[in-house]
């Protein structure tokens, strides 16, 4: 089975892979036929807590909440599409990250925690294999229950030159993203993500300032307010 948009600078390769995959590719189906839609799918966001920001008070770039990963001549790389998470990125960013997620949460199972994944060379005919992308979560190793491709060449599993592939993976299991979170691939591991969360949280409270919104009250464990996206 089965975006990278920065707010300042130049634009990384995962963005503008990204960009061209919405200018392009009408219509997503899964494996083995490759194509993709990032067209919204409305109402298939699913709640989100109310102690979150609003949208576009963020400012972080999407580099700032990825998780990144070398293995060999691979460079992967690995965004929760969660509004958790998404609400405090810049506009822009925000905008084709949450399309990117109304438009895959029909396509997934449900209530499943989405991921954009995207596997990067500088070197032709590097393999990838994109079953091997585990999460581990709270002690938890966690592999995708679907893959949604997003880019044409995804079930090649072969990356011509700095060409970035990406699918939305779906994971079913519950991933904590207010805790420590390992990013793996084979034999190697990332978990980078607690430096990634306090970014998170802290640009969440400056989000909230600039909406207006007051000080965070004194709030119950993630696990209670449903924070597992």
């Amino acid at each position: 089975m089965s975006a990278r948009v920065a707010a300042s600078g130049s634009t990384p390769a995962p963005a503008r892979a990204l960009a061209t995959a919405c200018a392009v590719l009408p219509t997503l189906v899964l494996l083995p036929t490759m194509a993709c839609t990032l067209a919204p799918a409305p109402g298939a966001a699913g709640p989100v807590d109310e102690t979150l920001p609003p949208p576009g008070y963020g400012t972080l770039r999407q580099d700032e909440v990825t998780l990144r990963l070398v293995s060999g001549e691979l460079e992967i790389q690995a965004t929760p599409l969660a509004e958790s998470v998404t609400r405090v990125t810049a506009p822009d960013t925000y905008e084709r990250l949450s399309g990117m997620a109304r438009a895959h949460t029909p396509r997934a199972p449900e209530g499943s925690s989405l991921w954009l994944v995207s596997f990067f060379s500088d070197q032709p005919g590097i393999r990838f294999v994109p079953e091997e992308i585990q999460l581990i979560s709270r002690g938890i190793r966690l592999r995708p229950d679907a893959i949604l491709p997003v880019t044409p060449g995804w079930g090649q599993r072969r990356l011509q030159q700095r060409r970035t592939e990406m699918a939305v993976y779906a994971f079913t299991q519950p991933v904590d993203l207010e805790a420590d979170l390992v990013l793996a691939y084979q034999l190697e591991e990332t978990s980078s993500w607690s430096g990634i969360l306090a970014r998170v949280q802290a640009e969440r409270a400056r989000a909230r300032a600039r909406a207006g919104i007051g000080p965070q009250r004194s709030q119950p464990s993630s696990s209670s307010l449903g924070l597992f996206l």
